[in-house]
């Protein structure tokens, strides 16, 4: 994907959408964002669905690499206090 194709794909991400691919590119699963951002997993779903269509990409993992390539989300970024508190997962070493 030529990287003007991408920022046009990029811009047109609501702010929710936003929310939910840097989430993704932490590494947190469907049911932590749910919690996180205080929504249910059929929803959040929907969203990754939406952002994959949305970002023209067909594994999940590339929404990672996107999020990073956009600067949505910074290699060293990691959740914010309140995040890692919602998420509801024990301390593991990565965020």
């Amino acid at each position: 994907m030529p990287t003007d194709d991408l920022k046009q794909r990029v811009a047109t991400l609501t702010p929710r959408h936003r929310e939910v691919l840097r989430l993704i590119s932490l590494g947190c699963s469907v049911n932590e964002i749910a919690a996180i951002l205080k929504l249910s997993p059929s929803t959040v779903d929907n969203h990754r669905t939406a952002l994959m269509q949305r970002l023209a990409v067909e594994k999940s993992t590339l929404l990672t690499r996107i999020a990073i390539k956009s600067r949505l989300s910074k290699i060293d970024d990691q959740l914010t206090l309140g995040e890692k508190r919602r998420r509801g997962r024990k301390r593991d070493g990565w965020n």
